[in-house]
């Protein structure tokens, strides 16, 4: 069915938020931390206390969970979803901007003074329990009551899981506190001790929020969005624990299970298909308004005159580039109709990198510029041609692979922010992803799961569809998990990439090693340094010779070549010097002293 999303009216601040199933807000008015009696009496009250926790939690100078394109124009370059990608093993940037990700990637972020974007800060988590310290104060219908405090269980629930994704252990407060508060002296609660409370909070999520909202408040968080995190939340910790050795991973992974068809029995959302597989993976993430979309769950909007971005722009301006690895995990399209890994393939071959993109999931060219189409989709770069690498004229890539995942030549001719598409944060894709994922790590799968879920998604992408038993990649042969396990894992890879959840689902899969592998671009032999088209290449562009031929090698002879992964010390982040000299019960993690 339809959803029909109303905008809410503008007001004060200039942060952009979020958007829900019938739901989609802008700017919401701030508030303080409002304790007296004489505020917390009406549901009117609840209601213009929680849009200052949509409006912090949205704040990304602080907090990154609630991304998208970000909250400024500036940090659609430094911080945005795009940017993220960086982490991984997605993306190839060596641009100053995404310095901090690449780091990461590299295994060379460092302790921290202080806490810094994103990191460890605490202050939404207070808003949220001053809600809770209050909110039953109000006089009106208990279930009005319940749904505001639907949001902020939800809201708590998104913060917590970011924080235990950053740290693993951490302080667990319920109680809003003061400076003189025992509790800011406290220890760090053990992680599995912290997703349990998260589960709660987000079960009170999604039993408290309504389907919709009245017409007077059309725009806030739904029943839809608090399963889809439910979901998100479920499958992360199930996966972690099973792969970390945590023990009681099958609790989290049956809470997945159920969240996902909870969501889908509420039968709101589908994929996105028109029967176009050239444009209908594109349009989720070039779409001017997402309100009429029904796979999308959860989106941030954006509005000319209110909070515009810049992502586009800084996607031509950022010398970035996807992965080779990201490339071949592209299926091929053989000539009997069946679709093959490139290590199985007998239609797949690199002589060029048109050849690279041709019979491939439609869904790579959605994400990759092939150079025939660049005149299309480019603004104003016609005097280019592609691929672009270090040292010629035009916008670079590091791997000769141009990102083109959520540009539209439409929104870079705005300028800067002044683009207004809006971004995509929970979509129904994912949602079956995650139910076919946790099925299989229970080994309860079957093909009619494979065909409600993966295959749902691959037919948009008008790709074969999955069987229970697919041949084993030889790429991923030596990693121990089921050939069906590697392909429900490609598919997550391929329909989610730049999405914001590469690098913690190698974090929660432990496959953090991924990131120590060089990192490499398209094949590039000495012989096409002599091409007209790469005259002006740099000397810095150096490859590396890979079974008999050449690939760019991204990070050679840079700061980043030598990259390692620390299996003791990298699936967690350090906790900042000042937080643990201001309380020395919060003890440094494993291996960052």
């Amino acid at each position: 069915m339809k959803k029909i999303i109303k905008n809410i009216g503008l007001v004060l601040s200039g942060l952009a938020v979020l958007s829900s199933c019938n739901d989609s807000f802008l700017d919401r008015t701030p508030t303080h931390d409002l304790n007296d009696n004489s505020f917390w009496t009406t549901a009117n009250d609840l209601k213009t206390y929680n849009n200052g926790i949509y409006n912090e939690a949205g704040n990304n100078n602080d907090y990154m969970f609630l991304l998208g394109f970000t909250n400024g124009a500036w940090s659609s370059n430094t911080h945005s979803v795009f940017a993220f990608e960086a982490q991984s093993d997605n993306m190839a940037s060596m641009s100053s901007r995404h310095q901090w990700a690449t780091k990461i990637a590299a295994g060379q972020e460092v302790v921290p003074n202080d806490a810094g974007r994103g990191g460890w800060k605490w202050s939404v988590l207070r808003r949220i329990n001053v809600f809770f310290q209050n909110y039953q104060k109000v006089n009106a219908d208990e279930t009005i009551i319940n749904e505001y405090a639907g949001e902020a269980y939800f809201f708590r629930a998104w913060f917590y899981l970011d924080k235990v994704q950053m740290y693993g252990d951490v302080p667990y407060l319920t109680e809003p506190l003061n400076t003189d508060s025992p509790e800011l002296y406290g220890e760090r609660m053990p992680r599995k001790m912290v997703m349990d409370s998260v589960l709660r909070d987000i079960n009170k999520a999604c039993e408290y929020l309504p389907l919709d909202w009245d017409s007077d408040s059309p725009s806030r968080i739904t029943k839809g969005a608090a399963l889809a995190l439910k979901s998100r939340i479920c499958l992360y910790e199930g996966t972690f624990r099973k792969y970390h050795n945590l023990g009681d991973h099958e609790k989290f992974l049956n809470e997945a299970i159920k969240a996902s068809e909870d969501l889908m029995a509420l039968n709101k959302y589908a994929i996105h298909n028109t029967g176009n597989p050239a444009t209908d993976y594109t349009t989720l993430f070039t779409s001017e308004d997402l309100a009429s979309n029904d796979e999308v769950i959860l989106y941030r909007k954006y509005q000319t005159g209110v909070l515009g971005h810049r992502l586009c722009g800084y996607i031509m301006a950022n010398v970035v580039g996807v992965t080779k690895d990201l490339v071949d995990d592209y299926l091929c399209l053989e000539a009997d109709g069946t679709a093959l890994p490139t290590g199985l393939s007998a239609v797949y071959n690199d002589n060029s990198i048109e050849d690279v993109l041709t019979n491939r999931d439609p869904r790579l060219t959605q994400t990759v510029l092939d150079p025939r189409q660049a005149h299309d989709i480019f603004f104003n770069k016609d005097q280019y041609e592609y691929p672009i690498l270090d040292g010629m004229k035009g916008n670079k890539s590091t791997t000769g692979y141009h990102a083109i995942k959520y540009y539209i030549a439409e929104q870079d001719k705005k300028g800067y922010g002044k683009e207004d598409h809006d971004a995509p944060l929970f979509r129904y894709a994912e949602v079956l992803l995650n139910l076919a994922e946790a099925k299989a790590e229970l080994g309860t799968i079957t093909q009619a799961d494979l065909d409600r879920t993966i295959n749902v998604i691959r037919e948009r992408a008008a790709m074969p569809a999955l069987t229970l038993n697919p041949p084993m990649d030889p790429k991923y042969a030596d990693e121990g998990i089921s050939s069906l396990l590697v392909e429900i894992r490609r598919e997550r890879r391929v329909e989610l990439s730049f999405e914001q959840l590469r690098y913690t689902d190698l974090m929660r899969w432990k496959w953090g090693k991924r990131l120590a592998l060089p990192v490499l671009g398209m094949r590039f032999e000495e012989s096409d340094r002599n091409d007209p088209h790469f005259a002006d290449i740099s000397d810095r562009v150096k490859t590396v010779n890979v079974d008999g031929k050449n690939y760019i090698d991204v990070f050679a002879g840079t700061d980043f070549e030598n990259r390692v992964f620390d299996e003791n010390k990298h699936y967690y982040h350090p906790i900042p010097v000042n937080v643990i000299s201001k309380n020395p019960a919060i003890e440094q993690n494993s291996n960052w002293e």
